[in-house]
């Protein structure tokens, strides 16, 4: 299983989550379809499906012009506010891309009603970390805006991504990370994992795919509600 993020618009993040060795990927949140057809040909793999984080424009947008280039791909998404949409996933649904990839469904509802992300796993390697892909819903030392929901669904959006394995890789929406730091920094300043978010930016362009569940619950403010650094700013 490899995962190859695609930059698009401004801060977006698409990526192609690939299958190996069948060499089968999914466009995941394909807003720029030329941009990840290109990318998709580079890699010598063959796209076969979309998955959709959530029904906002910056992610679901080239979901038309997707089905229009691949008619026979399945377009996977949470709501009929998808466009475009061939199949309906609620929470822990599940799914395989190619001969080895395994897909769960994880309903988080507050940015949206209908975002879902996507817990990734290898059947063929155990040894190989998990990934999980989370739109708008949880960013590096961020969260996503509560557009359709409240502080309470955002809390527990959060705290369900914490009982994914530690060592997940984060594959996000959005590059948000350096402004999120200056919010960390401002209410955790000697949080010792902070220092390493950090060294990350400054070493970094783009974050997204670099770090871990088990580093959110470290430096992330609204992973962290309980803890004394962030209950003494309340």
């Amino acid at each position: 299983m490899r995962v190859v993020p695609v930059p698009v618009r401004d801060d977006n993040h698409a990526y192609l989550l690939i299958d190996e060795p069948s060499n089968k990927a999914a466009a995941v949140d394909p807003y720029d379809v030329s941009k990840l057809t290109a990318a998709a040909k580079e890699l010598g793999v063959q796209i076969v499906a979309a998955i959709t984080t959530h029904h906002h424009f910056d992610h679901s947008g080239g979901n038309k012009d997707f089905a229009a280039k691949y008619p026979d791909a399945t377009i996977y998404g949470g709501s009929d506010k998808v466009p475009a949409l061939s199949k309906l996933v609620k929470d822990t649904d599940e799914f395989t891309l190619g001969d080895n990839t395994h897909i769960r469904c994880l309903a988080t509802p507050c940015h949206t009603q209908d975002s879902i992300c996507y817990y990734v796993v290898d059947k063929s390697n155990p040894d190989q970390p998990g990934g999980v892909f989370t739109g708008d819903t949880l960013f590096i030392a961020g969260s996503g805006r509560f557009f359709e929901g409240t502080g309470d669904e955002m809390n527990r959006a959060l705290k369900y991504l914490g009982t994914l394995p530690d060592a997940t890789i984060v594959y996000n929406g959005h590059e948000y990370t350096g402004g999120n730091l200056s919010f960390a920094k401002s209410i955790d300043p000697s949080n010792p994992a902070i220092a390493r978010l950090e060294d990350l930016v400054k070493t970094n362009k783009i974050t997204t795919g670099l770090t871990t569940i088990g580093d959110e619950k470290e430096w992330n403010v609204f992973m962290r509600l309980t803890s004394d650094a962030i209950v003494s700013n309340q």
